[in-house]
């Protein structure tokens, strides 16, 4: 509960996702949830978030850094009662997992595929 309201498990994971958002991998511009980091979020209903997300990869600089700025930023959320963040590497991470907006703000991969492209 935050400040006698109670806040929906629906509602309570918009939010963490909103701070999600906030998040950037130190090397990319992109927030770590568009970038595809972000594998699971459940929030049941005493409000406790379950967090499955990746790195990169699995030598990455910040895989010391970054899962505790992840779950210090979601304690932040109000409304959470607790958070619980599983670090995993199955499946590894591509660029395939990127939202479309995050291929865009990289310029990684073309959005319309070449295939459908007409020269004529």
């Amino acid at each position: 509960m935050t400040s006698g309201i109670e806040i929906a498990p629906g509602e309570l994971r918009l939010q963490v996702i909103k701070a999600l958002r906030t998040i950037f991998d130190p090397e990319m511009p992109v927030n770590i949830y568009e970038l595809g980091l972000i594998y699971e979020v459940k929030v049941d209903e005493t409000r406790f978030v379950s967090i499955r997300m990746t790195l990169t990869a699995p030598n990455c600089p910040v895989a010391g850094t970054l899962p505790p700025e992840v779950e210090l930023k979601v304690r932040g959320v109000p409304g959470v009662s607790g958070v619980k963040l599983e670090l995993v590497f199955d499946p590894p991470w591509t660029k395939k997992m990127m939202s479309e907006a995050a291929k865009l703000e990289l310029g990684i991969e073309d959005i319309i595929p070449i295939g459908r492209i007409s020269y004529r």
